[in-house]
């Protein structure tokens, strides 16, 4: 498992995340990129950078065979795939592992069984970790077994792609007049987005929590969990806000749920960074799915526990055991983060273009990771976050404080982001309040919420 050097498979402010623990441990870095890319920080600063293609990700970053072959022309040990693009793609990680390459991530047979959500699900039952209510298979083809199905699970209730993620694949049910023409529906959309028509029914929760706990696993044995993390401030299943340890959920019932997840990782022969997601509601947890990569949010759980999870993810595949126990592991205060992206704050149209003017803000408990610099342009082609604004505090309120404090500091002119909204549910009364469920900021935005009057 040894090896010197890693190729970046990723783009942004991950990429640059990446770069930074390499060099922490003295790794070779290697940048890749697209031909929109060639000006990205993490480009600059890495040891070598190779160009791999036009901006379409489809031909660059999500290429696995031109990534492959980056990694043989440079001389990789290691390739890293960050979140997004092929960091969840079994394929891809069979295909670097038979290339004699070192897959930063869990092994591909952990990435197949968590990929597909029916399979998660009963590895999961199996594991002891509790689910959303719901057979742990796909839905038949017999309309007959169909109506059984979601009569033992009662309306309302949510058809789910079992190959899906990121929102879609999904559609919720609430009359059993319209369950066949529903479950058709995100069949021919499976089909098409994931390649996999199969869907599966659960019992839609009208009012959770998303809480998800972060894991690490060695693969000698040791799995821990590092707490976890509230993700509740969502539109359209995306992420805006996240903080951890989630408001008013008691750190033994997350003690309890995280060991689980931990045992589960042994279970299953997971190695690496991973993310139990759950719906929360009524004080029950609810597994709904697992991130086999390290997640956009995981800087709140850096800040509250002092581990640097992608270092982690570094020594883990050079084959190093955890360094640390569950016993040994210390939460202190409270993190927020929040996702800054090139959109316009209320209408969430993207906003690329040419960053006159970038300062980023300071102080006390207060971090940034972003790849931004004046006179930068964030281009139309990809996703649109472009800063990770994180501050950490004695408690939830002095976050929020630094938090206010931070976005107020922060200027980014030339493009629109999501600051406006952001400074805007800081004061919101829900948000102050916390322990909101998933819908609310949906609620807030469909009653015009932070518009102009």
């Amino acid at each position: 498992m040894a090896f010197s050097s890693v190729l970046i498979a990723n783009r942004g402010e991950i990429a640059l995340r990446i770069l930074r623990a390499c060099r922490d441990l003295g790794l070779r870095s290697i940048a890749v990129h697209s031909e929109a890319d060639k000006h990205l920080r993490h480009v600059q600063l890495a040891d070598q950078a190779l160009c791999i293609g036009p901006a379409a990700a489809s031909k660059s970053y999500l290429d696995g065979h031109e990534l492959l072959l980056a990694a043989h022309l440079t001389g990789a040990g290691a390739i890293h795939p960050g979140y997004g693009f092929l960091s969840e793609n079994a394929d891809f990680a069979e295909m670097v592992e038979q290339a004699g390459l070192v897959f930063i991530g869990p092994p591909a047979s952990a990435i197949r069984i968590m990929g597909d959500k029916v399979a998660a699900k009963r590895a999961m039952i199996a594991a002891g970790v509790p689910c959303v209510p719901g057979p742990d298979r796909p839905l038949p083809a017999d309309p007959a077994a169909i109506e059984a199905a979601a009569r033992a699970i009662g309306f309302p209730l949510i058809i789910k792609a079992s190959g899906g993620g990121g929102g879609r694949g999904m559609r919720i049910v609430l009359d059993p007049r319209h369950l066949h023409e529903a479950v058709e529906l995100t069949r021919e959309e499976a089909g098409r987005a994931f390649g996999n028509p199969q869907v599966y029914l659960e019992k839609f929760l009208e009012h959770p929590r998303h809480v998800e706990i972060q894991v690490l696993a060695d693969g000698h044995g040791s799995a821990v969990h590092l707490g976890a993390r509230d993700c509740s401030t969502q539109r359209r299943h995306q992420k805006l806000i996240e903080e951890s340890p989630p408001p008013g959920i008691a750190t033994a019932e997350i003690d309890r749920i995280g060991r689980r997840c931990a045992a589960a990782c042994l279970k299953i022969g997971y190695r690496g960074a991973g993310t139990f997601e759950f719906l929360y509601e009524n004080g029950e947890f609810f597994f709904i799915e697992m991130n086999t990569r390290v997640q956009v949010e995981h800087p709140v759980t850096e800040m509250v526990t002092g581990i640097d999870i992608v270092r982690e993810q570094l020594l883990i595949a050079l084959g190093r055991p955890l360094s640390f126990a569950q016993a040994d592991l210390h939460f202190s205060g409270h993190a927020i983060e929040c996702r800054v992206n090139a959109e316009d704050p209320f209408a969430f149209t993207p906003s690329p273009g040419t960053v006159s003017r970038f300062i980023a803000p300071g102080g006390p408990g207060v971090r940034v990771d972003s790849h931004l610099y004046s006179g930068y342009t964030v281009p139309p082609d990809y996703d649109s976050l472009v800063a990770k604004i994180i501050t950490h505090g004695d408690s939830r309120v002095q976050a929020m404080v630094r938090m206010r404090r931070a976005l107020l500091e922060t200027e980014i002119a030339g493009i629109r982001t999501t600051i406006p909204l952001h400074l805007k549910l800081l004061d919101e009364d829900g948000f102050i309040a916390g322990g909101f469920d998933i819908h609310h900021l949906e609620r807030l935005l469909s009653a015009g919420f932070g518009r102009p009057a």
